[in-house]
């Protein structure tokens, strides 16, 4: 399995992979929990390693990923958050008069870091393919 990592300077996107792509876990958290969260998911989840986004902030990440036992990548992350905006229109179609917005105009109500987490993953399975 594999952790995906959207580091940022007060939230970051976290998502567990199988090498299938199936999605066990995706939620953002905060980035001070970052260490937490990290442990606790490699002790649910045999994690192989952990991808990071190279953006925003991704050294201070890849000391806690490595503070935690675990070896990670980095993945250029370049337009993620437009990629993760569409697939969470995808994910979730909008109802009611968001409807009558093309959703390339719209902003999702809520934050897409796990989605972008969840993107970075894939992209590394695709490169490694």
């Amino acid at each position: 399995m594999f952790m995906g990592i959207d580091p940022g300077r007060d939230k970051c996107g976290v998502a567990v992979l199988t090498a299938a792509g199936e999605i066990k876990f995706q939620r953002v958290e905060a980035t001070e929990a970052l260490d937490g969260v990290i442990k606790s998911l490699a002790a649910e989840f045999p994690i192989e390693a952990v991808i990071l986004g190279d953006g925003t902030t991704h050294k201070a990440a890849a000391s806690k990923v490595t503070a935690a036992g675990l070896s990670f990548q980095l993945v250029d992350e370049k337009h993620t958050t437009e990629e993760a905006r569409r697939l969470y229109w995808k994910k979730n179609p909008p109802r009611g008069w968001r409807k009558l917005l093309p959703t390339s105009m719209q902003v999702p109500p809520e934050p897409v870091d796990a989605i972008v987490a969840e993107i970075l993953v894939r992209r590394y399975l695709e490169a490694k393919a």
